[in-house]
């Protein structure tokens, strides 16, 4: 889904200085100051106890910082408090000079809200480790983010991340409009209705993507083999995109397409495997080109009816160099059936875990086609209050081998292209391949 920098100025450690004499309204001022420091340095002490909790990707648990509300706050009347924990002081003469001189001298002065100002702040505290993963979900983000994992939302439907700085498609849903556009994986996006995308996060590159059905949205993208961008205008539509899709061929191989891995794939997955079951194929095809990815316990569960029970999926390795296995459940289906599975750039995540998982556990899984995006970290989403969470990563993914997955991916054992004539004419070359294998050929 995944999905990406300031650099990070650190202030030097010290006691707070006692207050010289001052009116009350000072006074206030300075215990609010205070009481924000000691907001951000929960953020800070919070991200290293939760790296502890590592059940899957994207599961969250409860929070416990006090929620403010999604109205705007002006300046002068915002109060900020939270409990004081134990531990050292953070010295934040710096944020607070920079406080004040945007709040004397910033010449829009009257329409600053200090709530997104102190998002912000968090946002840029988390954008310092470099991390494109690494953020913080504001009421607006977090609502886009459930609608990623339901598969229902308004916009063009395509997921994307930041490689080498550059806001990048991983790949455009099955039938979506940017799909529909000709957007392909591993297009730059360069502008956004002609605003550079330079200095955008991710999430405020989505917000700007995304909106109302029967809007239009010009993206100006640069493809690699071509020497000039080129203006893309899509069409926004609602997106509810079934992430599981079945058919079988005459030759008696069943294709099974999967989108992404969302929190309904599993169950949609298990529905296909039992009719496919009943269909006796002589092999089955799993499509997993352009699945961006999602959730890890969707794609363990799917790899559990691929694979015998007590099977290693993935192995997860932490900043200290601690490793956690996840193994399959046990409900083996599909594992005596001859496969291949079909990846490109626009695999990532969770389609990196599962063909990964595949080939290195059984003897009759080939991959075929080109090598995957490379997205093998692992997130966990932290709500931190009402509305708001924290998305942190806390460790890299390793296939059962011991692989590493994160920014090299996954290379398949056939390596076959797909030309623009060759979309152009409606062929598809990596599908044909696996056909073939399947039918005794090389």
């Amino acid at each position: 889904m995944n999905i990406i920098m300031d650099t990070d100025e650190r202030l030097s450690p010290g006691e707070e200085a006692k207050p010289p004499e001052t009116s009350q309204p000072e006074m206030l001022e300075r215990k609010n100051r205070r009481m924000v420091g000691k907001i951000l340095r929960i953020f800070f002490l919070g991200a290293a106890l939760f790296v502890s909790y590592r059940y899957g990707f994207y599961q969250g648990h409860g929070g416990s910082v006090t929620a403010t509300t999604e109205a705007g706050i002006p300046l002068d009347s915002a109060v900020f408090s939270n409990t004081d924990p134990n531990g050292r002081n953070i010295d934040f003469a710096l944020f607070w000079k920079v406080w004040d001189i945007l709040k004397e001298k910033y010449v829009d002065r009257a329409h600053l809200d200090a709530q997104k100002l102190f998002y912000g702040a968090i946002k840029g505290m988390l954008a310092a480790t470099g991390d494109s993963y690494t953020t913080f979900f504001d009421p607006e983000e977090q609502k886009s983010f459930n609608e990623d994992m339901s598969g229902k939302f308004e916009g063009i439907g395509a997921e994307m991340g930041i490689r080498d700085e550059v806001l990048t498609i991983i790949a455009p849903l099955d039938g979506a409009p940017a799909e529909l556009a000709g957007l392909r994986p591993n297009d730059k996006i360069l502008k956004i209705d002609g605003e550079k995308t330079t200095n955008l996060s991710l999430e405020e590159a989505v917000a700007k993507i995304r909106g109302q059905k029967g809007t239009n949205v010009t993206l100006t993208i640069f493809r690699e083999g071509e020497e000039e961008s080129r203006d893309v205008s899509v069409t926004r539509d609602v997106i509810n995109v079934k992430s599981v899709k079945f058919t079988m061929r005459d030759d008696g191989i069943a294709v099974l397409r999967v989108s992404r891995f969302g929190d309904e794939t599993d169950g949609e997955y298990y529905a296909v495997v039992t009719d496919v079951v009943t269909k006796n194929p002589k092999g089955i095809i799993l499509d997993l080109r352009s699945n961006p990815g999602g959730l890890l316990n969707t794609a363990v569960s799917i790899a559990s009816l691929m694979l015998p029970a007590d099977k290693t999926v993935v192995i997860e390795e932490n900043g200290k160099g601690e490793r956690k296995t996840e193994q399959t459940l046990g409900g083996d289906k599909l594992s005596g059936i001859p496969t291949v599975v079909l990846i490109d750039e626009g695999s990532a995540s969770a389609s990196e875990i599962l063909a990964g998982a595949l080939r290195e556990n059984r003897e009759d899984v080939v991959l075929v086609g080109k090598k995957s995006y490379g997205k093998g970290s692992v997130q966990e989403l932290i709500p931190v209050g009402k509305d708001v969470s924290v998305k942190v990563t806390i460790a890299r993914w390793l296939t059962p081998n011991g692989n590493q997955i994160n920014e090299k991916g996954i290379t398949p054992d056939d390596v076959v292209n797909i030309t623009l004539d060759d979309i152009k004419a409606g062929r598809d070359p990596q599908l044909d391949k696996a056909a073939e294998k399947l039918n005794g050929r090389t």
